[in-house]
């Protein structure tokens, strides 16, 4: 057995790894997002004869232009992609929370990371090459899928893996998830504000995304040799051997309570439970309030954002540059920056604790007041809802406890997951957490049209 103190995590390397192999998973990602204007442009939206981000090519950022007139493959775009985006991540998230333990933790981990690297040099290399807009519609749908399959695998196994240590080690993954975004939602601000050619830009953007995935596979690869984790992964495999062998001693019909008495010479009785093989079944009864929880988070964030909070218009723009950058900074940048705040304060502050078991899954319910006060913002269009929150600055504040609400209280369950159970099941629990969060961005992707609908 493990014995003596734990050892101490030396200037927080295995915290800094986690935060890495976190923004790993959602930058690259959040790029792809934010070169939407450059995909637009290769299946034929018209853009001036230099191809210079203007407001008229931006105006998905700038509700209040006039749309540009786009042809079929341009107008189906988003919708595909979304499609093409969630079911895979759906599936393979589901997949990996059920066949984890027959794939070895390096492949599933470190293939994905290679994988995704692939598909962004890929399409970096496509930036330079001429296609017709159909076949580069297939190729870049095709990406998406690969991309989100191995994302699917890779987060689930990453919180799988931090499922292991102690609970503060999930909200690194999650701060860094959420910083990804602040970062794309800069990058897409600074583009706007330069006025930088579509092509350089999302070149830029691809770039970056491949160099980010090189450190990701560099931390990964540093992480074993570390002694902080390397003991929790003995107390795992140490976990499993003493399970196995109780179980072999019932197979063969002794009693393992004996075989206790007659090493250690004390008898601890465990409850028949102990000797099992833990299933997902089992393992679900003890976190089930928590994975619908992190579940609803989601649901309720995707089902607003961005489909309804993008459609705000600024009441006090007039004819002012702030029209311009209004969407970017009050949604996008707004959102991802307390969202990051919210996932990071879980690295230091916990409440409620994990036995809370009423006041949790209160606070995540309470969330559902922001679906009726952000639509009640000044979304346009709309033909249903009367407009009751006029000014920016309502909008601004509902997108600051919106944001921030959605990172503490998703990294919360997150973290608490995993804890709910023995330490040899940890790595089962956290992607099955996983599963759910990607359960609720699906469910989210759904409600968003029905919402937008009620507008």
């Amino acid at each position: 057995m493990t014995t003596g103190h734990t050892p101490q995590d030396r200037y927080k390397a295995v915290w800094l790894i986690f935060f890495m192999l976190g923004l790993g998973t959602l930058l690259p990602w959040n790029f792809f997002m934010t070169a939407s204007m450059y995909f637009k442009s290769r299946l034929g939206q018209p853009q001036n004869e230099t191809g210079i981000m203007t407001k008229e090519s931006s105006d998905f950022l700038d509700p209040t232009q006039p749309p540009v007139k786009a042809n079929f493959l341009d107008s189906i775009f988003n919708n595909v992609m979304t499609i093409c985006a969630m079911l895979p991540l759906l599936i393979f998230t589901c997949l990996n929370s059920i066949l984890h333990q027959r794939i070895p933790q390096v492949f599933r981990i470190l293939g994905s990371l290679v994988a995704i690297l692939l598909m962004f040099a890929l399409t970096a290399i496509l930036v330079k090459v001429h296609l017709d807009p159909l076949p580069f519609f297939t190729v870049t749908m095709v990406k998406i899928v690969i991309i989100n399959s191995f994302g699917a695998i890779l987060q689930g196994s990453l919180f799988g893996l931090a499922g292991l240590l102690p609970a503060n080690y999930t909200a690194p993954i999650m701060s860094g998830q959420g910083l990804a975004g602040t970062f794309a939602a800069v990058a897409m601000i600074c583009a706007i504000a330069s006025g930088s050619e579509l092509e350089k830009s999302a070149f830029g953007y691809f770039i970056t995304a491949c160099g980010v995935i090189v450190l990701s596979i560099l931390c990964y690869l540093v992480l074993p040799r570390l002694k902080f984790y390397q003991y929790y992964q003995q107390v795992k495999m140490e976990a499993l051997g003493e399970r196995e062998t109780k179980m072999d001693l019932i197979k063969r019909g002794e009693n393992p309570v004996k075989t206790v008495e007659v090493e250690q010479g004390v008898a601890k009785p465990s409850p028949q439970s102990t000797y099992e093989k833990p299933s997902i079944i089992a393992i679900l009864k003890e976190i089930w309030v928590l994975a619908l929880s992190v579940c609803f988070v989601f649901t309720i964030t995707i089902g607003v954002f961005p489909s309804i909070t993008a459609e705000v218009k600024s009441t006090i723009a007039g004819t002012s540059n702030w029209k311009n950058y209004f969407t970017p900074v009050t949604c996008f940048l707004t959102f991802n920056i307390f969202d990051w705040a919210g996932r990071s304060l879980t690295s230091v502050f916990m409440w409620p604790k994990k036995d809370s078991r009423y006041l949790l899954p209160a606070l995540v319910l309470s969330r559902i007041v922001f679906v009726p006060l952000l639509m009640l913002c000044n979304v346009h269009p709309r033909k249903n809802l009367p407009v009751i929150f006029h000014h920016d600055a309502w909008f601004i504040v509902f997108m600051m406890f919106f944001a921030f609400s959605n990172g503490y209280l998703a990294s919360l369950c997150m973290c608490f997951g995993p804890k709910k159970v023995k330490s040899s099941e940890a790595e089962t629990a956290g992607s099955i957490m996983a599963f759910f969060l990607s359960l609720g961005l699906a469910f989210g992707a759904l409600l968003s049209f029905l919402l937008r609908a009620i507008v």
